[in-house]
């Protein structure tokens, strides 16, 4: 058998590289029984390979392609159009000629053929690649059939192709591909099936797409299409399109696009029984294949003919349960403000320290919240608490109005412990505070940063199974303090203070989120204190312009070493090395133990220091800070004097002051558990890189970052036993890319259906974003968008448009004038920061950095939560 040319049922599992992924399911659907797939072979990519690896021209051409990034399309044009016709011109090696005239006597050649490209970055779990490379239909003749094999050759650099790679970051010169050549079927009707839903990603119904004639007319958005939907062996929905067009194959070879009869052009493309029959069809090569597919299929002489299968890349995947009953999961990331997929290392991390009832899905984190939307009692606990992101909250009203998907328990039954059942909720013994003595927030720290010190001390002495052991142990201790009922009280109290203040305010003066001004430059907040320090940073720096011209071209992290010589170096080494001894263990991303933090790339911060140096002047922290008071305490005195002048005005202004008290004293502290938390997270991982230098010299990893693509317990053994299956880890980084590439829903069901909130909203101006309104005030200016924080050239005034911030994003905010984020709830740690700053925020966007244009002049509404675009 050679290994040029492969008849469908030759190919192996094994032979991606030689068959591309087109070529391969084909191979895989061929032997499915009772599967009709049109015979036909494969001329390989070593087929390809030995055409084009003696041409110089060629891989010169290559090697330009390869220079070029995505922005250069004049060039990307040209030489793709170059290596095209160098291709055409490239004679067809003579084994594989003879060998397709071998396979094409067998299976008859007068036939008329299908001659499709079919590439090894096609098809691909992380890239589909659909569409990227050409077809050809109804090829008659063998002198036929080689041309179009050099023509699928050549459209391996179409522009698209080429672009789409660069993209995906695939190398030019190491993507291959290979030619099937399948006999032709001349059907009536043909057309796509999805066996999940490809919008609301829900498994459960089928999609149909059906047309007259070739598929083609469907694919090329030629015609409408009749959809249909099956769902459990039944026809749940159909719409019949009028279908004015469809082509057909010609006698003589190619194709021609047919009017359809007008009688005919409203009806049903399919029967009803062949409806179901092709659903049966659908999921039994769903079942072979594991996962949701998205199949080409035709209908010939009453026979359903499959032409092609791949799996749906697009489909988030679900939450693993444990059982088969319905499920509803709602993201972890949208409320920690980390929508990004976490590597298994940080995964296992998070699960050992919440107590929730969370689940895996797309490297992201769910909470299952189906026990609680059962009972009555946490039904209500949760909705309140979606009430800090109504996306969510409305989606959950959406499950619950079904009223057949979630079995709801009596009044009367036993509650579930809310405290076991989510994150976030109090635990049964916390107690609120009613008096406002600030030492209580200044002895939490304190126990915690004793806490951190020891286990600095302690973990020095530990190194393999006993670092496991002891980290395990630690975790307990991290536990308790994240639940600790005083420290809970503090912040449960903050915020009921916040709820009172807001409640209240409107009710007796007409004034909207009051606590919002009051919240503003209080003490004991570490995140928003982090903002600032950054700036009392860069007025060390500013006195000494050798300093600032070499940070302004330094390129990587040893850049601390090189600082001495320059006059004002030492100075500015102690200042970062003290910002990042503080402050140095967050990052972006922060709750996943593996991303990159600011002590381990000091040179993230070095342009957010000389952006403070260029927007600023100096002592701009201490103004700030003090503008913040001043406004809170004018507000203060604004409501207390205006309550006076009400009926029973001296109780109403004595009652409020005490609760503006408890917001001031107690809600910076909100900021705390969760830096003592990624301060533990970062001593672990140190402790567990020495682990990794080690299994990286002794072989068994290829570098230290490896070892993130483990969970925690596959991490111990592999440091227990010296062992380890690599292929393990290849696999996760492939997942990972994957994942990547997939944004996480905020609710998602285990029939995988994704449900999308709304905002139920009046009266916002024609053409208006709306979000979530989290800190008040309204600004207008420059829309920045931002996805990565080391991107960020901000100017004083502008307004910061991203899809989430956590707080290492802080920095950031002291050079902005507002902020609308993607992600988000009333006390997401942007949302906190933003009001503590007095910057106008809106959050929870959908699609906010889709919708507004970097550079546009945008008004943010931070009251009435909602986004204008100006020009």
């Amino acid at each position: 058998m050679s290994s040029l040319v492969l008849g469908f049922h030759e190919m192996e599992k094994t032979q991606f590289l030689l068959v591309g992924g087109k070529g391969l399911h084909l191979g895989e659907l061929s032997k499915i029984q009772g599967i009709q797939v049109p015979e036909g072979f494969c001329v390989t990519t070593a087929g390809y390979q030995k055409a084009i690896k003696q041409n110089e021209t060629l891989q010169t051409l290559l090697d330009q392609l390869n220079m070029l990034k995505v922005e250069d399309r004049d060039q990307i044009g040209e030489i793709s159009r170059k290596i095209r016709k160098t291709i055409m011109e490239v004679e067809i090696p003579s084994d594989v000629v003879k060998t397709v005239s071998h396979y094409l006597s067998q299976f008859g050649d007068e036939h008329a053929y299908a001659v499709r490209s079919s590439a090894t970055a096609e098809d691909l779990p992380h890239a589909s690649f659909a569409g990227q490379q050409d077809t050809y239909l109804n090829v008659i003749g063998k002198e036929a059939i080689l041309q179009h094999i050099s023509k699928c050759w050549a459209s391996l650099f179409t522009d698209r192709a080429v672009i789409y790679r660069m993209q995906n970051e695939f190398d030019h010169s190491q993507v291959y591909i290979s030619v099937i050549i399948q006999r032709m079927v001349f059907p009536q009707a043909s057309g796509i099936l999805f066996t999940a839903d490809p919008i609301t990603s829900n498994r459960k119904p089928l999609s149909i797409d059906a047309g007259f004639g070739l598929g083609e007319a469907l694919v090329s958005g030629l015609v409408s299409a009749d959809c249909y939907k099956v769902q459990e062996g039944e026809i749940v929905d159909k719409r019949i399109a009028t279908k004015k067009l469809a082509i057909y194959g010609r006698k003589e070879g190619g194709t021609e696009t047919k009017q359809i009869d007008p009688d005919q052009q409203k009806t049903q493309t399919l029967t009803d029984g062949q409806i179901l029959q092709l659903a049966r069809i659908g999921r039994q090569i769903e079942a072979y294949f594991g996962q949701p597919q998205d199949i080409e299929w035709c209908l010939a002489d009453d026979t359903f003919y499959i032409v092609q299968s791949r799996p749906i890349t697009t489909l988030y995947p679900i939450p693993e349960a444990d059982d088969q009953e319905n499920h509803v999961y709602v993201s972890v990331g949208h409320q920690q403000m980390m929508t990004d997929p976490m590597k298994p290392l940080g995964l296992s991390f998070w699960l050992l320290t919440t107590p929730a009832n969370m689940r895996i899905a797309g490297g992201r984190l769910f909470v299952d919240v189906t026990p609680m939307l059962a009972s009555p009692a946490s039904r209500e606990t949760i909705l309140k608490l979606g009430q800090s992101d109504p996306l969510i909250k409305d989606a959950l009203m959406t499950v619950l109005e079904r009223e057949d998907f979630i079995k709801k328990l009596p009044n009367d039954e036993k509650e579930m412990s809310p405290g076991k059942s989510t994150k976030g909720m109090p635990p049964a013994d916390y107690q609120t505070l009613n008096d406002y003595d600030p030492t209580i927030v200044s002895d939490l720290i304190k126990r915690s940063q004793t806490s951190i010190e020891e286990l600095k001390q302690n973990i020095q002495t530990k190194s393999g199974t006993d670092l496991f052991d002891f980290i395990l142990e630690d975790i307990q201790q991290l536990k308790k303090s994240l639940s600790d009922p005083q420290s809970f009280g503090v912040i449960m109290t903050a915020m009921n203070a916040s709820t009172w203040i807001n409640e209240n305010m409107n009710k007796w003066l007409g004034e909207k989120n009051a606590a919002d001004t009051l919240s503003q430059a209080v003490p004991n907040n570490i995140t928003s204190e982090m903002g600032l320090a950054l700036l009392n940073v860069a007025d060390v720096i500013r006195p000494y312009p050798e300093v600032i011209d070499y940070l302004q071209h330094v390129k990587d992290d040893n850049f601390l070493d090189e600082l001495a010589k320059f006059d004002g170096g030492r100075e500015t080494r102690d200042a970062i090395y003290d910002y990042l001894s503080k402050y140095g263990m967050r990052c972006p991303g922060e709750i996943d133990i593996t991303k990159t933090r600011w002590n381990e790339k000091p040179i993230t911060l070095v342009p957010l220091i000389l952006g403070n140096i260029k927007n600023f002047e100096p002592n701009e922290s201490h103004r700030k800070f003090e503008q913040g008071r001043r406004v809170a305490l004018q507000k203060e005195q604004e409501i207390l004097e205006r309550l006076k002048q009400l009926p029973d005005g001296e109780q109403k202004a004595k009652e409020t002051k005490r609760m503006i008290g408890l917001i001031r004293n107690f809600i910076g502290y909100r900021e705390y558990p969760k830096y003592g938390m990624i301060h533990r997270y970062f001593v672990y991982k140190q402790a567990l890189l020495k682990e990794a230098e080690k299994l990286e010299q002794a072989g068994i990893i290829h570098e230290k970052e490896d070892i993130y693509y483990l969970t925690f317990e596959e991490l111990h053994k592999a440091v227990r036993t010296n062992t380890l299956d690599y292929q393990i880890i290849s696999k996760r980084k492939d997942e990972y890319k994957l994942y990547e590439k997939l944004t996480p829903p905020r609710v998602i069901t285990s029939d995988g259906e994704i449900i999308a909130g709304e905002y139920k909203r009046e009266n916002l101006p024609a053409e208006a974003i709306a979000g979530l309104p989290v800190s008040s005030g309204v600004i207008e200016g420059r829309a920045r968008v931002i996805l990565n924080m080391e991107d960020a050239d901000l100017e004083n005034g502008d307004i910061l448009v991203t899809a989430f911030t956590d707080p290492s994003w802080t920095p950031l905010f002291v050079s902005i004038k507002g902020l609308v984020t993607e992600v988000g709830g009333l006390m997401t740690h942007g949302a906190v920061i933003a009001r503590e700053y007095g910057l106008p925020a809106v959050v929870g966007v959908e699609n906010a950095t889709k919708l507004i244009k970097d550079g546009q002049r945008i008004r943010v509404h931070g009251t009435e939560g909602y986004i204008e675009i100006l020009q």
